[in-house]
């Protein structure tokens, strides 16, 4: 899939503590792989042994950031974080990898973050100021540097808590020293962050998957502006302010999570299944097959088959040896990679109409490269549904979205969208139909790149935001 049109994923982050030494190089490594959709440009992992801090970073997947040497050399540890990363802010550089490990008052500290701050310029201004020094772009070494300075009058805990009084916007960071492992999500708690028991070990992960992946138990998500610390003497929880209604990023349901994760008390499966069921009542089709665009459109298809009595198949096959065809650098090779990574069952779809389900559509390029590939194997009809809002807002809060004036949904009716995918119909879930997926949950939810309504107050840009009307066609670049 040509990831320029779709939204990036965030990052991953996974920690552990354990009370004697189990490999746990091996369990983060693992843990990191079963988050590997939320990131594939760098990986990276530090570990404890009480004494001092070790840790190495790697670009590419995980499988390509350690090698066995690697991970001998991270032998010993009692604890230990790890990161995957896609880059929403700084370069796409090992310099930018993470886990940060800095020198501070106190001793060492290894963060690692998943999120975005709004107000990052303004703090690392203040900061440079101050006689602080950067050596990366990133917001975490922002955190970093913000805890070490109030870490000269305060504790640890107490030094989180007055540096999450200054950052602004959407974080889910796993920290340590040379004895502790912190867990922090931000009050809104808009990036999702859960933890886990795996024996005497506690587990700290972006997603509950993670801990299927090592054989650990999910204990529960931590919550909006909670600070887990967990050392020998057990876990240890603070809770700072938090709004009244939290903001938990909805996407994570429609695409980002994995299938098999459970967040803030709702399986991201079954929220998408009845995505597809409440997407048929919304917008039905005549059609005689129903298809989902592998894999983030498989399981809301499977809904929409079940909801409208049209049979459910595989009209579309990926090829599971193709790499992330965004990391192309020139957009006619991101093109070839769509060709590569999706084939169409002719036999399947010749003669057929056909509903296509899919999460979301960015740009809308790769959606059209599918219909046409779809009408080329034969299909009488190609109806397009989609399981979530039409994304018509850019995000603020680390997802890397397109310019908004390159977004498809950007001030054009379905009906232009429609006609430049070049489908049959064209259909979205309502924003409340959406909302109706995730009942239960005990949260809120940010909806802001569907509504342009964020939780917080941010800054637009012109030229990122604002869409330009005479362009009435989606930039293919």
């Amino acid at each position: 899939m040509n990831q320029a049109d779709k939204l990036r994923e965030e990052c991953g982050v996974f920690g552990i503590f354990t009370r004697n030494q189990h490999e746990i190089e091996n369990h983060i490594y693992y843990g990191l792989y079963a988050l590997q959709h939320r990131g594939q440009e760098s990986a990276g992992m530090a570990v404890s042994d009480g004494e001092s801090i070790r840790h190495h970073k790697g670009m590419g997947l995980v499988a390509e950031a350690f090698t066995p040497e690697d991970l001998k050399h991270l032998k010993g540890g009692t604890l230990g974080i790890g990161h995957v990363r896609y880059s929403t802010t700084g370069a796409s550089d090992i310099e930018n990898a993470q886990p940060l490990v800095m020198q501070y008052r106190q001793g060492t500290l290894a963060l690692a973050h998943n999120g975005n701050l709004i107000n990052v310029e303004e703090l690392r201004g203040k900061l440079t100021e101050d006689g602080a020094l950067f050596q990366t772009t990133l917001d975490t070494e922002v955190i970093a540097n913000l805890i070490s300075r109030y870490s000269k009058d305060h504790e640890l805990g107490e030094a989180i808590a007055q540096a999450m009084k200054d950052i602004k916007g959407s974080y889910a960071v796993v920290m340590m020293d040379k004895n502790r492992l912190i867990g922090i999500r931000d009050p809104h708690g808009m990036r999702p962050l859960a933890l886990g028991r795996l024996a005497e070990s506690y587990v700290l992960a972006s997603e509950s998957c993670a801990f299927d992946a090592i054989g650990a138990d999910f204990i529960r998500d931590v919550k909006p502006g909670e600070i887990v610390m967990i050392d020998r003497e057990g876990l240890h929880s603070y809770q700072t302010p938090v709004p009244l209604t939290s903001s938990l990023c909805i996407f994570e349901f429609v695409y980002f999570a994995r299938t098999d994760s459970v967040i803030d008390g709702v399986s991201v499966y079954m929220a998408r299944r009845r995505a597809g069921r409440q997407l048929a009542v919304e917008h039905p089709a005549k059609a005689d097959l129903v298809i989902g665009v592998p894999d983030s459109g498989i399981t809301a298809a499977l809904g929409f088959a079940e909801e409208s009595g049209i049979p459910f198949g595989e009209g579309l096959i990926k090829n599971r040896y193709v790499g992330r065809t965004f990391i192309q650098p020139q957009q006619h090779l991101r093109d070839q990679g769509v060709l590569v990574k999706l084939n169409a069952l002719r036999h399947i779809v010749k003669g057929k109409r056909v509903v296509m389900v899919d999460d979301s559509i960015v740009r809308g390029t790769t959606s059209r490269k599918i219909v046409t590939m779809l009408r080329t194997a034969g299909a009488r009809e190609v109806h397009m549904r989609i399981s979530s809002p039409p994304v018509a807002f850019s995000c603020h809060f680390g997802i890397d979205t397109p310019y908004r004036k390159q977004l498809l949904a950007s001030g054009r009716t379905v009906e232009e969208m429609g006609a430049f995918i070049g489908v049959d119909s064209l259909g979205f879930l309502s924003e409340s139909g959406l909302i109706k997926t995730v009942e239960g949950s005990g949260c809120g939810f940010c909806t802001g790149c569907f509504s342009g309504t964020y939780p917080m107050e941010v800054a637009m840009d012109r030229d990122k935001y604002v869409f330009d009307a005479p362009d009435r066609r989606p930039d293919d670049k």
